[in-house]
């Protein structure tokens, strides 16, 4: 039963289009540091920007808001020749060459300038011009894309490059931070319906990494259902119909967004107040979007109707522990699940290569999610490193391994898609960039593909064995 469930839950997102869904398999790369920089993935560049490097990442410019809070007058010069330059029109071509379908995007919630509080917090200018060049580079190579709200406002994880801001003061689970990631949330499912560029994005993802205990979450539920709500309201509104809610497409939409999206006040009562407010919230942020890249397509955009729903994507229940909240409840339309696995950080096998072998051959985090409601399941984030000394020999095995667990359900994403090749970054590419790995004979050139198909024959184990 269990199979038959999968396959009817991801073929709703294996679509002919583009705009439709996912391929019918996602084999795919991060685009790390490129909208959101992380400084331990380029040492020697983020050295030669001006930023610094310390133990405690919050006592140093290690990190975006540091670096714009210490440079505010060359912060988005400089940021905008990191964007040109770390990824490009190459790294697209490469992507074909390799026969990767999909990217995640990570993005921090200041790329929507409007709603970062200048007083109090401080980051690059300019993201989004570079984010609709790449996602048209992306597009015209048939690579679609997932929009991951990867730093939330407030800082949804203490201490973390990825967060945006080093810091140990958490505040993203405030009913305020909250609403501020739901109109960054209407922003992007705006520009994925009306935006030309934004054509090959199929999904978004509501935040990366959440805290793991429950407990220091409070509200993160009512998060998850608002962040889908906002979603569908958006396309509702833009003349799509929302088959779970029973609402049929409207027959009144107005072709100028503006026009649209003010009509939030009139949703239908299934829209709670906090989803009609941040429709209206963002609804400015979208306009003047409209008139300054600028976008003709906003006030005579083609009706939605006939339009795929995004697909909205969340990491999976079993990513918090503690009673957490299940997202699979949140659902109204295509959804997704997002899992992310690193063994070289500990608590997952065994430092040795029999361990890691043994436990990624036997990995049941597909049928742990699907019992729980969260299918289909892509893995978002996984690479090579370890807690050992890893040879060459192995690091064939470990990859193969990964992929045949990572492909049983809806694929995989690896992070990243590269690592700043440099004396000081010595060696980390090896086990970290994707493009690196392929290079050096770690990952088949078809990443559907494995170097040894029986890599977990020996390692296997039968249910009797594990019961």
């Amino acid at each position: 039963m269990r199979s038959a469930l999968l396959g009817f839950a991801l073929s709703s997102l294996s679509l002919s289009g583009v705009k439709a869904g996912f391929p019918t398999k996602i084999y795919g790369v991060n685009l790390g540091s490129w909208l959101l920089i992380e400084p331990w993935m380029l040492p020697a560049e983020w050295l030669a920007m001006g930023g610094q490097e310390c133990r405690d990442c919050s006592k140093c410019i290690a990190s975006e808001f540091a670096f714009a809070k210490a440079f505010p007058n060359t912060v988005d010069a400089t940021f905008n020749d990191h964007w040109n330059t770390w990824f490009t029109q190459s790294d697209v071509d490469q992507f074909v060459d390799l026969g990767l379908n999909t990217v995640r995007i990570p993005l921090g919630y200041w790329i929507v300038e409007d709603i970062v509080d200048r007083n109090t917090e401080f980051y690059p200018r300019g993201g989004l011009a570079q984010l609709r060049r790449g996602l048209q580079q992306l597009s015209a190579a048939g690579i679609v894309a997932v929009l991951d709200h990867h730093a939330l406002p407030g800082v949804q994880s203490p201490q973390q490059q990825f967060a945006g801001r080093c810091t140990t003061n958490v505040q993203f689970y405030t009913p305020f931070n909250y609403h501020r990631a739901l109109i960054w949330t209407a922003v992007m499912a705006g520009l994925s319906h009306v935006d030309s560029a934004f054509s090959n994005v199929v999904a978004i993802e509501a935040i990366n990494e959440p805290l793991m205990d429950a407990n220091q979450t409070p509200g993160y539920g009512d998060f998850q259902k608002n962040f889908v709500l906002v979603v569908r309201a958006v396309e509702y509104l833009l003349g799509m119909p929302v088959p779970s809610l029973n609402l049929e497409a409207k027959t009144d939409v107005n072709a100028n967004v503006t026009e649209a999206l003010g009509l939030a006040t009139e949703l239908p009562p299934i829209f709670p107040d906090e989803v009609r407010s941040v429709i209206s919230e963002a609804n400015p942020i979208l306009t003047k979007l409209g008139v300054n890249i600028p976008l003709a397509e906003f006030f005579n955009f083609s009706i939605q109707s006939q339009a795929d729903p995004l697909i909205t994507n969340f990491m999976d229940i079993n990513w918090q522990h503690n009673n957490p909240a299940n997202p699979a409840d949140a659902a109204l339309g295509p959804q997704i699940y997002d899992n992310h696995l690193y063994y070289s950080f500990g608590g997952v096998a065994d430092p040795n290569e029999d361990a890691y072998l043994t436990h990624s051959c036997n990995l049941d985090r597909i049928e742990a999610d699907a019992a729980l409601g969260n299918s289909p399941l892509y893995f978002g984030e996984w690479a090579l490193p370890t807690q050992f000394q890893a040879t060459d020999a192995f690091l064939r095995k470990w990859a193969d391994a990964q992929k045949r667990a990572y492909s049983k359900d809806a694929g995989w994403i690896f992070w990243n898609f590269k690592i700043e090749i440099s004396t000081k970054a010595g060696d980390l590419a090896r086990q970290w960039s994707y493009l690196e790995g392929v290079k050096r004979g770690y990952l088949t050139k078809d990443p559907s593909q494995l170097i040894d198909p029986h890599v977990c024959d020996s390692y296997v184990q039968s249910a009797a064995a594990t019961a």
